[in-house]
Formats: C-alpha cells, sequence, structure tokens
C-alpha cells in the first residue's frame, strides 16, 4: 500500500471531499485507510458499572484508500506516489508532481 501511517492525506471523493487529516491506522486487508478528522461517527457506550453515565464519543470510521490523495511534503499538494529505486531495500517513494522523496 502507497499510503503509510502518520502521512498527510486529502480526500479526493466522497461526502469529505477536500478535507485534510493525518492518517490514524491503516488497514492493509481490506485496502481501507482511518483519517483524523473525516468520517466521525457518534457511539454511545453503556456505563459500565452501577451509577456511572453512559458516553457519546466520537469515533472516525475508516475511508478506501483510493478516495483518498497523498499530500507531498515538499510541494504541498496532493500527488500521486510513485516508486524510485531498484530492490526492497532501496525503493523509495517519490512524488509524481515534483519527484522529490517522500519519506
Amino acid at each position: 500500500m502507497k499510503i503509510k501511517k502518520r502521512d498527510n492525506v486529502m480526500i479526493i471523493s466522497g461526502r469529505d471531499r477536500g478535507q485534510k487529516g493525518r492518517v490514524l491506522r491503516v488497514l492493509a486487508d481490506k485496502n481501507r485507510v482511518v483519517v483524523e478528522g473525516v468520517r466521525v461517527t457518534k457511539k454511545r457506550i453503556k456505563p459500565r458499572r452501577e451509577g456511572e453515565k453512559g458516553q457519546t464519543v466520537e469515533v472516525p470510521q475508516s475511508v478506501h484508500v483510493s478516495n483518498v490523495a497523498l499530500i507531498c511534503p515538499q510541494c504541498g499538494e496532493p500527488t500521486k506516489v510513485g516508486y524510485r529505486g531498484q530492490g526492497a531495500k532501496q525503493k523509495k517513494r517519490i512524488c509524481r508532481k515534483c519527484k522529490k522523496t517522500i519519506d
């Protein structure tokens, strides 16, 4: 997967289109990512003990990775990700617009 944890991304389609956020989790087996502040839903939690009150907690839901574009730290624009290098050890992510490394 070309998107990693702690990357800054922009949502390019769906109801949250145009929003930016940081990737909190990557669900590689489902091709989804959880982005901070995007697709936030409210979840009600029951009280665990007697006398304790229930709570409403905001939980970010996952977004499919095809609806997300990486924001290049150098040029600051949403971009596609490419790779440069030979083999697994030298493989680096690059910005397709400015051709600079992303890591």
